[in-house]
Formats: structure tokens, C-alpha cells, sequence
């Protein structure tokens, strides 16, 4: 153990090493000051007394009760998704060094669990010191070290439950429990608990009508009593041991609470070591395939994992435009879920619903939350889903060789690699756009909502969602070739603070030019929608303006289209750091 302690020391401070010689660059250098301010201003500065905490923090001292039953119960479900999800065998990460260099050496298979252990408790104990920042920060819980420590319970327990379940599964198969077989049992486990407390609020407590849903005070009551009474208490009691230090308000409080959590550790941390499971090959088997991404990604040729074939979203014909077969190798890469198929049963899916909702004239607040609803997590699909969709210049950027090879101008490549992400979100916002104009037949207020409105209003929308998807999903595709630097490429990539100030920086910058954008066409918008709705004809300004937003969106990314490729037709990958 004085080796693996010895070993582990030294490859923290050699990476401190390399993190600090970094910094030499301008743009690590630049990276790292920005990282820096953000952390100053955004933990830092409230532990030092400089500033005050942001006003309305939450403090768990409000519902002690209720904040940790649903922390229990986050535990719970978590727990479950290890049990259920997982379907290999026990596979310790190695890397390629330690695999050649402990696995034929004379130490003990708990040696190298303990070495796994111990290994880990970087990551954990760095992500302690994140999470205790950040309720701090917020003020919740106790004083700093007693929420430094209940962190670092759970994160070790959760650590040590994912490590025994991973041999506990490899056990079940090697005694010939299928996958399948293991999930039907938990399944059938999480039904019986589920329902025995079902059947206790029945005959407990009176039903609770959609009309107390919009009154949150009444629900969250409503919930407190069912998760905090009965027999769910009982169901989710380790959990509460187990997040109940985190929550102690005082010393004596926490010393109280500690023991039995400790006690679970201790029990998880016996399972672990005395499991007499044989996880070598599969490790190995394992570090070798992260060993050859790693060496991909780095040598500029990262291959798809190798994966079951997947089904094309359409039949590629030998001729065409070349950017439809972009699109076509992206929507592959994006996965079957977007397919067209599955687009079409969604959309068929959805319809019932539309005609239920248009018809139904009812006046009920749920459809008008559903309405609301969408409209969010549309607005948000603008933020989040860029960054999500990565089937662009962001996934091919390693393989710019190979696309610099096909016989394409650079506007060709440009515009088939945003087609792939802009599709996808555009199909996924067009949905929430018939939902939500189904769903808002009457609002608080105004009133009833006919049916030409609601359809002006969608049809707008629809017109001018493509070209914000395709402005949104330009302005990172254009950091990656004109900062290809600061381009994160995945995992392999740079980590430390001053990778987190180059993506401020990056998403800073990708906002500020996204509003830039949108000036034309919101004054396009505005000019033609005030010259027709002033003769009374509001629906056909609707849109007429937004197709006229449309245009204008349009020819911006055109312009930028073509000088991306022309970018492009210049980038050289093997002059960029």
C-alpha cells in the first residue's frame, strides 16, 4: 500500500506539473486567468467574507424533512439506474501503464482493488471540494467541514455501491442470471414498493385533484406527508442514513448522525474487497479500448466506436447533393432515435393529442401548463441543444484530413455538417410547436385563443426555427476552425481551470454573437409586421413578418456559410496546437 500511495502522490503532482507548464501558452494562459475569476466570484469571494450570498439562497432549515427525503430518494434512484442499466461484466478502468506493469506483478486481486479505491478518491475528493463550494455558496446546510465530510460519504458510498454491483452482476451471470432476468427481479421489487405506498396514500389521504396541481404550496405538502410518512420512510431508511450527516447542524449533531453512515461505508467497503470476482481480462479487454481512443483521438484518427450496425435514417442515393450525404453519415452517428421512422411515430403520436385539445374547449389550467411548458423547454433547446448536438465540425474536426480529401468546396462541407444537428432540433422544436399550439386554447387574462391565431402564431414559429438552429449551430462550429486551440474534443482533452475560462470565454462569445444576429431580422420582423397589421390584417403580418425574419436570418447564414468555407479550404490541422 506504501507503493500505491507513492505512486498516486507523485501522478497527482506531475500532472499539477504539466497543468502549471500549460500556462507558458497565451490561451491556457488567458483561460486560466478567466477560470480563476470565475471561481473567485463565484465561491471564493462568499467564503472570504467579500461579498453577500445572492439573495433568496435556499436553506434547507426551511423543510428539514422534506429536503432530505428527496435527496433519500435521489440516492434511491440512482442505486436502481446501477442495477438496472449495466449490462457487462466487472471492468476496473486501467490505464495501459498499470495494466503492464501491476497486473503480472505479485500482488493480491484485493491489492488492485484497494489500488482502484484509493485512485479514485481523487476525482471524489476534488468533486467534495466542488459541491461544498457550491452549497456554500447558496447557504445550505451546515458549516463548511460538515458539509465537506457528508459529501464526501455519499460520493464514497455511491463509489463503493457501483463498484460491489458491478461484481455482484458479474457473479449472476457467471451462475447463468441473465441480464434480463436480474432486471425483471428489480423491477419487480421497485413495483411491490412503489405500489405498497400507492395503497397507503389511497387509503390515507384524500385524492388530490388536478386542480390543487397548479397550487404548488398544496402538491409539495401533498408529497411531504406521502414521502415522509407511511411506509416510504422505511423503504428509502439507508438512503436517510446515508444523506443525513450532510444535513446536521451543529457538531454534536453530525457526530450523532455520522456512525451509521459510516457503518453502510464500512459494510460497502467489506462487500468489495471480499468479492472473489476475476475482473482482470475484462480490464484489460477495457484499458485497451480506451488506450486505442486515446491514441486515436491524439494521432487525428478517432474511428466511431465499434457498435451494432445502425439502421440508415433514409436510402442514400448514388447521386445527389453532396450535402445530403453529410447529413445522411451524421444523422448515423446521431443514433436510430432520428431517424425519420421514429419521427413520423412521434408526429402520429402527437396528433390524437392535438385534436383532443383543440376540440375539447375546456378551460382547465393543465393543458395551459403543458402549453407553457413546451414553450421552455423550446427556448431552452436554443441553449442546451447546440451543445448536446455535437454532429457537426465538433465530432469531425480530428478527420479534417479526410474531409480536406473529398472533392467538395468548402461552403459544401460547411453547410452538410450543420444540416445533421439543425434537423434534429428543428424536428424535436416543431413538435413542441404543435403540442404548445394545441394545448393553448385559452390563457389567463386574454381568453380564448382561437384556432387562426394559434395556427398564425405556429406557423411563424415553424418558419423561423430552422434558421435560428442554423445560426445557433454556426458560431460553434466557427470556434472550432477559427480556435481549434481551445476546442475541447472530449475527455482526452485539456481539463483544469484554465479549460473551464476557454469555455467561458467560447459560450460568452457564442451568446453575444447569437444576439447580434437576431438585430436584422427583429427589425426586419418588426417593419413588416407594423406596416400590414396597421390596415387590421394582424394574422397575415404574423406571418408575413416572420418569413420575412426568416429571410433575413437566412442570408446571414449564407454569408456565414460561405466564409466558413473558405476558412475551411485553409485550415491545416497539423499547424494548430
Amino acid at each position: 500500500m506504501r507503493a500505491l500511495l507513492y505512486l498516486q502522490l507523485h501522478t497527482l503532482i506531475n500532472r499539477m506539473k504539466i497543468r502549471l507548464m500549460r500556462l507558458k501558452k497565451p490561451k491556457y494562459l488567458i483561460g486560466g486567468v478567466v477560470g480563476g475569476l470565475y471561481f473567485y466570484f463565484y465561491f471564493f469571494r462568499f467564503w472570504l467574507g467579500v461579498g453577500r450570498r445572492p439573495s433568496g439562497s435556499f436553506q434547507f432549515s426551511g423543510d428539514h424533512a422534506l429536503v432530505e427525503a428527496l435527496a433519500a430518494c435521489a440516492l434511491l434512484v440512482i442505486v436502481l439506474l446501477a442495477w438496472i442499466i449495466p449490462h457487462g461484466r466487472a471492468a476496473l478502468v486501467f490505464s495501459e501503464a498499470e495494466v503492464t506493469f501491476l497486473f503480472p506483478a505479485p500482488i493480491s486481486r484485493r491489492t488492485l482493488i484497494h489500488f482502484k479505491l484509493l485512485k479514485s478518491q481523487t476525482a471524489i475528493l476534488f468533486t467534495t471540494l466542488l459541491l461544498t463550494f457550491m452549497s456554500g455558496r447558496f447557504g445550505g446546510g451546515g458549516t463548511a467541514w460538515i458539509r465537506a465530510v457528508g459529501w464526501w460519504i455519499i460520493l464514497s458510498t455511491l463509489n463503493l455501491h457501483f463498484l460491489g454491483s458491478s461484481f455482484a452482476r458479474t457473479m449472476l451471470l457467471e451462475r447463468g442470471i441473465s441480464n434480463w432476468q436480474r432486471r425483471v427481479v428489480v423491477f419487480l421489487l421497485l413495483g411491490v414498493s412503489i405500489a405498497s405506498v400507492f395503497i397507503w396514500e389511497k387509503r390515507t389521504f384524500p385524492t388530490l385533484s388536478l386542480s390543487d396541481v397548479p397550487d404548488f404550496a398544496t402538491a409539495m405538502k401533498y408529497f411531504r406527508e406521502v414521502i415522509t410518512s407511511g411506509p416510504a420512510p422505511y423503504l428509502v431508511f439507508p438512503f436517510h442514513l446515508i444523506v443525513r450527516p450532510f444535513f446536521a447542524s451543529n457538531a454534536t449533531q453530525f457526530l450523532w448522525f455520522l456512525w451509521p453512515a459510516l457503518i453502510i461505508m464500512l459494510l460497502h467497503y467489506v462487500w468489495v474487497v471480499r468479492a472473489n470476482v476475476a475482473f482482470e481480462e475484462a480490464s484489460i479487454e477495457l484499458s485497451r479500448r480506451v488506450s486505442e481512443r486515446v491514441a486515436a483521438l491524439r494521432s487525428g484518427n478517432l474511428q466511431p466506436r465499434p457498435k451494432k450496425a445502425k439502421g440508415a435514417p433514409f436510402r442514400l442515393k448514388p447521386t445527389g447533393t453532396p450535402a445530403v450525404a453529410l447529413l445522411w453519415k451524421n444523422l448515423i452517428g446521431a443514433g436510430q432515435m432520428f431517424s425519420v421512422r421514429v419521427w413520423i411515430i412521434l408526429a402520429c403520436s402527437i396528433m390524437p393529442m392535438v385534436f383532443v385539445f383543440s376540440s375539447s374547449g375546456a378551460r382547465t389550467q393543465v393543458p395551459t401548463l403543458i402549453g407553457f411548458g413546451c414553450i421552455m423547454v423550446m427556448f431552452w433547446s436554443f441553449l442546451i441543444g447546440p451543445q448536446l448536438l455535437r454532429q457537426d465540425f465538433r465530432q469531425d474536426l480530428p478527420l479534417a484530413d479526410v474531409l480536406k480529401a473529398f472533392p467538395l468546396r468548402g461552403w459544401q462541407l460547411v453547410f452538410g455538417e450543420l444540416l445533421a444537428p439543425a434537423a434534429i432540433l428543428t424536428g424535436i422544436q416543431w413538435l413542441l410547436v404543435i403540442i404548445a399550439a394545441a394545448s393553448l386554447t385559452y390563457l389567463p387574462g386574454i381568453g380564448e385563443v382561437t384556432l387562426p391565431w394559434r395556427a398564425a402564431i405556429g406557423f411563424g414559429a415553424a418558419i423561423v426555427l430552422p434558421m435560428l438552429n442554423v445560426i445557433s449551430l454556426i458560431i460553434p462550429n466557427a470556434a472550432v476552425l477559427l480556435f481549434p486551440g481551445w476546442f475541447q474534443t472530449g475527455r482526452e482533452g485539456p481539463q483544469g481551470i484554465e479549460a473551464t475560462g476557454q469555455r467561458l470565454i467560447l459560450m460568452l462569445g457564442q451568446v453575444v454573437v447569437f444576439l447580434v444576429a437576431l438585430v436584422p431580422a427583429a427589425l426586419g420582423f418588426a417593419i413588416v409586421y407594423a406596416s400590414i397589421s396597421y390596415f387590421g390584417q394582424t394574422l397575415v403580418a404574423i406571418m408575413a413578418a416572420s418569413i420575412t425574419a426568416s429571410l433575413l436570418l437566412a442570408i446571414e447564414a449564407a454569408v456565414a456559410i460561405f466564409g466558413l468555407g473558405r476558412i475551411f479550404e485553409r485550415f491545416d490541422l497539423s499547424s494548430e496546437a
